[in-house]
């Protein structure tokens, strides 16, 4: 399986920061801090405004825990993570864990949040069947992943869900790109060297419910974090990076 460093031959491209607003769109609570939460960390220091879009509140996700007691838990865990990052918007669609599907009601729900929010980027996970060091990636990730990069397109088309405009939400065609985290074949990088870092090792350990409910795949949120940027740091050339797959739906301007 390759690692961050055989990924792409030659350099990444630092991900352009001259926006303002974002709405990271994920499956389920610990799947933005899985790295994804200390690029927001960077990004929110910046004075730019980040926002939580989750499909699932994660009820299937512990397995000591029935779903209506672990749905809650993961709820709280979730917005906890988020505090940690400087996001204090996190919406949930309420989507079935484990059985989110792809098609045009998801599609709907992320586009209507995205003539919301009126993001200038959308953050997402990886839609391939294969992720990062070749893992193979889950369902929901999927469904996810795709839905949200159709969804950049489809909220700024008003023939499509024009039920949307009903709501009074006109189109947004305002999304410049499409940033797709966990990809086996990233493009772009952000540095989280420092503070973007240690806020998202906070991110992920507000999760400590869930990460106890692994069992004897339980695994500390600092080292894991830690290995996992200081490699994707040495691919990019600094400390400590973020990697994201990138869609450029609008052209840079010269």
């Amino acid at each position: 399986m390759d690692t961050p460093e055989q990924a792409v031959s030659g350099a990444f491209t630092p991900l352009a920061e001259d926006w303002n607003r974002c709405l990271t769109v994920v499956a389920h609570p610990d799947d933005i801090e899985y790295g994804t939460a200390a690029a927001v960390a960077r990004w929110t220091a910046q004075g730019k405004q980040v926002t939580y879009l989750l499909a699932t509140r994660g009820e299937a996700g512990i397995a000591t825990l029935h779903p209506q007691e672990a749905g809650p838990l993961r709820e709280r865990e979730e917005r906890a993570g988020a505090r940690e990052v400087g996001v204090s918007t996190v919406e949930f669609l309420g989507h079935r864990d484990g059985a989110v599907e792809y098609g045009l009601d998801l599609r709907r729900d992320i586009a209507r949040a995205i003539r919301t929010h009126r993001p200038d980027v959308v953050v997402t996970g990886e839609f391939a069947i294969r992720m990062v060091e070749g893992y193979t990636n889950q369902a929901d990730h999927r469904a996810v992943g795709l839905a949200a990069l159709d969804a950049a397109r489809d909220a700024g088309n008003r023939w499509i869900f024009p039920e949307l405009a009903d709501e009074g939400l006109t189109p947004w065609d305002g999304v410049r790109m499409v940033c797709v985290a966990g990809a086996e074949r990233p493009t772009h990088s952000v540095e989280v060297t420092g503070e973007p870092l240690e806020r998202g090792i906070a991110s992920l350990s507000a999760h400590a419910a869930y990460i106890a409910g692994l069992g004897e795949h339980a695994f500390d949120p600092r080292a894991f974090l830690s290995g996992m940027a200081e490699a994707a740091g040495r691919a990019a050339g600094v400390p400590a990076a973020v990697l994201f797959d990138v869609h450029e739906l609008i052209p840079p301007q010269e």
